[in-house]
């Protein structure tokens, strides 16, 4: 399977459990967001939902928000796992002399070529255009900026922290210009783990 075939991917699982295991032990720490993250930018999702963990009602609908959250990370892990495993399959079968470098439309292929990476990029372009519309067109940006961030997470978090210090030393476009630029990379980099997570799907059944 390509969620544990890889050591890539078996770490990036054993991260996610101690993830959780953090979660349980320090639950009042920032650290208790770190599955959220590390299983971004799907864990983001259930964010538009009226459950999860801290639902209030009674203890059986407690108890089954709490599991479909879990449950919906589980997958989520899974699917990033798989992604990873995707990518350090190629690069094992990869030729042992050393390759040409590759041009940056031939790197960037496996986020365009496939509906699923499509897909997702449509989805991150609608959030970044979300955001540049309130900053720029509407009178109150409000936290507009939240959706592009879930969508392109977790890259897209360090695109925040770079964006930090530009706020206050610059003019004011420019600090969304270089927050839009950070999500724009985060979600092609996201957009060819994803495609190339497409294309081992696509032909593992050939290859048996």
């Amino acid at each position: 399977m390509l969620t544990t075939d890889s050591r890539l991917a078996r770490g990036y699982l054993t991260v996610v459990a101690l993830g959780v295991l953090v979660m349980f032990l320090f639950p009042e720490s920032p650290y208790a967001m770190s599955p959220m993250l590390l299983t971004a930018p799907l864990s983001f999702l259930p964010v538009l939902l009226p459950f999860g963990p801290g639902t209030e009602g009674s203890p059986p609908v407690e108890v089954l928000a709490t599991g479909l959250w879990f449950a919906w990370t589980l997958l989520c892990a899974l699917v990033n796992a798989a992604a990873l495993g995707a990518l350090a399959r190629k690069s094992d079968r990869a030729p042992s002399v050393r390759p040409r470098p590759r041009a940056p439309r031939a790197l960037l292929a496996p986020a365009v070529d496939n509906w699923l990476a499509r897909g997702y990029l449509a989805v991150v372009a609608a959030a970044l255009g979300t955001f540049l519309y309130a900053v720029f067109v509407s009178s109150d940006p409000g936290f507009a900026g939240i959706w592009p961030i879930m969508a392109a997470a977790p890259l897209s978090f360090l695109a925040l922290l770079v964006t930090a210090p530009v706020e206050y030393s610059s003019p004011a476009w420019l600090s969304s210009l270089v927050f839009s630029a950070g999500v724009v990379l985060s979600g092609l980099v996201n957009a060819v783990l994803i495609g190339l997570l497409a294309h081992r799907l696509r032909a593992r059944p050939a290859g048996r």
